[in-house]
């Protein structure tokens, strides 16, 4: 028995550092790894912590009668575990009434391992989600990001080859993205979503933009509904866990941890039939697991408060500086006068054409991904390559045009 609770505690430990050194992705930003990566970790080794005290060692002990043998107690011990013990303040009579007892029942502490894995997995589906949606864009996101990232530590060589990639990569990215039609509705419809953010698609250039926003909301969603989902589970306003527990600690309370919603010792019923005789035997049983639970829930409740903040904030941070026009158009045009790429009224005008027409949301988005990944400098770069590309494609349309009117006026 022994031997095959080491061996399972051995493999999920071993799958635990599988998963630490997964190569970590860059389509995201540090608020967004805060969610599904880190939080799934910490809920990762509290559940290893948690599943070691319940199979390695003794996750409930109980007074028993002395007539009890050594084996009774095992009994009594395994019977109380899987059955819902009850909490009854040492001072106070145990009620007479059965109904009584079963309403105080604790029926969480078995299933706090369980509970914790779904939280991890709840923590990591936006994320999922979003790698699934992004995708769809057309803009390879992580491999912008990773090759923009590993360009600022190589080589003054590789790091201009790598520029002139990604460049050139987001520049076919960002042409696969627009509409080859052209007529007054599609002509309204692009306005609406440059100017006003209405329409979101792919090649409205705001696809992934829009999915973004949605996993920002998700995580928003689930760290705010983990409270209510924990309320449900544990009970007793966990909601105002964490109020209370402050409370306790500014009113100088000496045993702050100690909470009737993580009761160290409870009381347990259960009947043992004797041929027709049944005998009903209350005994008192000590819950260590609950040592470990009350700490890691009062834990959990700020860093769920935590990244409920942090996700707001980072939410309101990208609608504020990919939603409005003026936002995207002083990025791009900061970036540029660094790069000496804006040096007149006409070319301020045309940088604008640059942000709205060109880059459109998605590809400021991935530059503002690859700023917050590696540095300003490689943004800085990136956009004057850009930008060049943008400048040469206009004046080539522009000597086009201009011999497709004078092969016109040869016509005539």
């Amino acid at each position: 028995m022994v031997f095959w609770e080491s061996f399972w505690m051995d493999s999920i430990i071993g799958s635990v550092g599988r998963v630490a050194n997964t190569k970590v992705r860059n389509d995201d930003d540090l608020v967004d790894r805060l969610n599904h990566l880190y939080t799934t970790g910490v809920l990762i080794i509290f559940t290893v912590v948690v599943s070691a005290r319940q199979y390695v060692g003794d996750p409930i002990r109980c007074w028993c009668p002395a007539e009890f043998p050594g084996t009774h107690v095992d009994y009594a011990n395994n019977i109380c575990w899987i059955s819902n013990t009850y909490y009854i303040q040492i001072e106070e009579p145990i009620p007479y009434n059965i109904h009584e007892r079963e309403g105080k029942e604790l029926n969480y502490y078995q299933w706090v391992p369980v509970m914790l894995l779904v939280q991890a997995l709840m923590f990591y589906l936006p994320c999922i989600i979003w790698r699934l949606l992004n995708g769809q864009s057309g803009i390879n996101v992580d491999r912008i990001v990773s090759l923009s990232s590993d360009a600022q530590y190589e080589s003054p060589e590789n790091r201009i080859r790598t520029i002139k990639y990604v460049v050139r990569h987001l520049d076919r990215c960002l042409d696969n993205q627009r509409e080859s039609r052209s007529s007054c509705c599609v002509s309204l419809r692009h306005f609406l979503s440059a100017k006003l953010s209405i329409l979101c698609g792919k090649r409205y250039g705001n696809y992934l933009v829009g999915v973004y926003f949605l996993t920002k909301s998700l995580y928003i969603a689930n760290a705010i509904g983990q409270l209510f989902l924990l309320n449900e589970f544990l009970g007793h306003e966990y909601n105002l866990f964490g109020f209370q527990v402050l409370e306790d600690l500014i009113s100088g309370k000496e045993d702050w941890t100690a909470s009737h919603r993580f009761p160290r010792v409870t009381l347990c019923d259960f009947q043992i039939r004797q041929f027709n005789n049944i005998h009903r035997y209350t005994v008192q049983c000590v819950l260590p697991i609950n040592l470990f639970s009350e700490k890691i829930y009062i834990f959990l409740w700020f860093w769920f408060v935590f990244c409920s903040i942090m996700s707001c904030y980072s939410l309101a941070h990208w609608i504020w500086y990919t939603v409005f026009p003026t936002a995207r158009m002083q990025y791009i045009r900061k970036f540029l006068r660094v790069m000496d790429r804006i040096t007149s009224p006409p070319e301020k005008k045309l940088a604008n054409r640059f942000t709205m027409e060109y880059l459109r949301h998605d590809g400021v988005f991935t530059l503002r991904l690859v700023g917050k990944n590696s540095s300003d400098i490689v943004v800085a770069e990136i956009l004057a390559g850009l930008w060049d590309m943008y400048r040469t494609k206009k004046a080539a349309q522009i000597r086009n045009n201009a011999l497709g009117t004078e092969f016109e006026g040869e016509d005539v």
